[in-house]
């Protein structure tokens, strides 16, 4: 499959790594991974690379995806993950040490907020959701947008970009708090707390 994209409505088109979503986690996902709390839901797990690194790691982690074909992959390596919205009723509930929202899963549903706010219900207290967001200076923005590879694309479906520099508002609106932000490998992460 040639380079995956994701074009908004008004014509911008947005690189989407698929290679890296296929291959193992990279130094940058290492990292982040070691300050993760288990048990650890990984929102939007797509083919699973987070969790079979928690795996070998012995943490506690199961995924989730609205993707068939992602949940496939995943339970292909070996790793538990679920076919369903983040937004539908999950075990474990109030009781995830860590969510990973990673690889631009931010942009789930066109409402970061409404994401976010889910993520913290379903952390207990003291719990983290670890997130990859875009570079200062990004603007946090709402848009439709659709994905396109080898001349076929999906319909059309809401999605969203958040900038670092909105991290902290984000979190304030869902009563959480801003940890920790870095950058690693030319990506920008955040770790969010729920006190």
């Amino acid at each position: 499959m040639n380079d995956l994209l994701l074009r908004s409505d008004e014509g911008e088109a947005l690189s989407m790594n698929l290679q890296r979503w296929l291959d193992s986690t990279a130094v940058e996902d290492e990292e982040l991974l070691g300050k993760a709390i288990e048990p650890v839901l990984d929102v939007g797990c797509g083919p699973g690379r987070h969790l079979v690194s928690l795996n070998e790691r012995g943490i506690v982690a199961m995924g989730v995806d609205a993707s068939a074909h992602a949940v496939q992959m995943a339970t292909s390596r070996g790793v538990p993950a679920l076919q369903r919205s983040v937004f539908d009723p999950l075990p474990g509930t109030g009781r995830w040490g860590t969510l990973l929202i990673l690889d631009g899963s931010i942009g789930i549903g066109g409402d970061p907020e409404a994401l976010v706010c889910r993520g913290a219900e379903l952390l207990r207290r003291g719990g983290l959701i670890l997130v990859e967001i875009e570079p200062p200076g990004a603007r946090t923005r709402i848009l439709r947008a659709r994905l396109e590879a080898d001349g076929e694309h999906t319909l059309w479906f809401p999605w969203a970009l958040v900038g670092i520099d909105s991290i902290t508002e984000l979190a304030a609106a869902c009563e959480l708090e801003v940890k920790e932000k870095w950058s690693s490998g030319m990506r920008w992460f955040a770790s969010l707390r729920k006190p």
